[in-house]
């Protein structure tokens, strides 16, 4: 019986949290007077189109004002080159403070955890004075290189590679390996699950940017896709289809990345000692 229980409160919770998704998906499937006539009143109709189309995604897809597949490539190029770099930069910082001995790593190690304190909005301003000072604005180097630390990500992952038994590292220093073989060879093939959870969260963090690219890119044909679907609203008013169909885009393939990678993501999860 209990487990009836649990089966059922988990199938429900599943529907309250998938029910958006699967709203917005099947609204950018009708017009948009049919999605606001339907929006005042519950039915089934509110959630399944009447007369299903697919215009909304030939009109967003297609559009030569703001060529969104542009503004897809761009948000992919920019999530995976942020991502890429942060696992390097961070898989390594976080190995030497969690296996390697040097004077101040306790608190240097501090100094790092005190930025998880301070919110991003207080950083925008004396962020923004340095990329403008570099002369990044308009540019990828504005969204890319800010964003290769991650305080999280170090923190995340040497909570992992202090699991790592220290004997196992200390045989391979007597067999005459450098401590960057040793990472390289036995520290990120026994981490791959907190390197896949890391990469998704930081994926999936510059994959849904808005506040720091609508900061730093004017020039519309760099701008991201969050950015780019915030531009369906005007004075004028938002043409909700539209933003749905925009939304579906977006959404879909961080599901598919998702779906694949969920049981490394949990793992990671698990093992890293993270609670979340």
């Amino acid at each position: 019986m209990l487990r009836i229980i649990h089966f059922l409160g988990m199938t429900i919770i599943a529907v309250v949290c998938l029910l958006p998704i699967i709203w917005m998906i099947l609204g950018s499937m009708r017009s948009y007077q049919e999605l606001i006539q339907n929006a005042g009143h519950l039915s089934l109709n509110t959630l399944v189109p009447v007369e299903w189309t697919l215009k909304n995604f030939t009109d967003v897809i297609f559009d030569d004002q703001h060529p969104f597949l542009r503004y897809v490539f761009n948000t992919l190029f920019v999530a995976a080159t942020v991502t890429l770099l942060v696992l390097l930069i961070n898989s390594l910082a976080a190995f030497a403070f969690a296996k390697l001995s040097f004077r101040g790593s306790a608190a240097i190690f501090v100094l790092f955890m005190s930025a998880l304190i301070i919110p991003g909005e207080v950083m925008l301003v004396p962020n923004y004075m340095l990329v403008n000072n570099l002369g990044w604005l308009n540019s990828f180097k504005a969204l890319i290189i800010p964003s290769t630390l991650s305080v999280f990500g170090i923190f995340m992952l040497k909570q992992f590679f202090e699991e790592i038994p220290t004997e196992i590292l200390e045989s391979a220093r007597l067999d005459g390996a450098s401590w960057l073989q040793i990472y390289r060879a036995i520290v990120l093939p026994a981490s791959v699950p907190a390197l896949i959870t890391l990469g998704i969260i930081t994926f999936l963090g510059n994959w849904d940017g808005y506040l720091w690219p609508l900061v730093v890119i004017n020039d519309d044909k760099l701008q991201l896709i969050q950015v780019a679907i915030a531009n369906f609203t005007s004075i004028s008013g938002t043409e909700w289809t539209k933003v749905l169909a925009a939304n579906t885009i977006a959404t879909v393939p961080i599901l598919i990345l998702f779906l694949i990678l969920q049981r490394y993501y949990v793992q990671g999860i698990t093992m890293s000692g993270v609670k979340g």
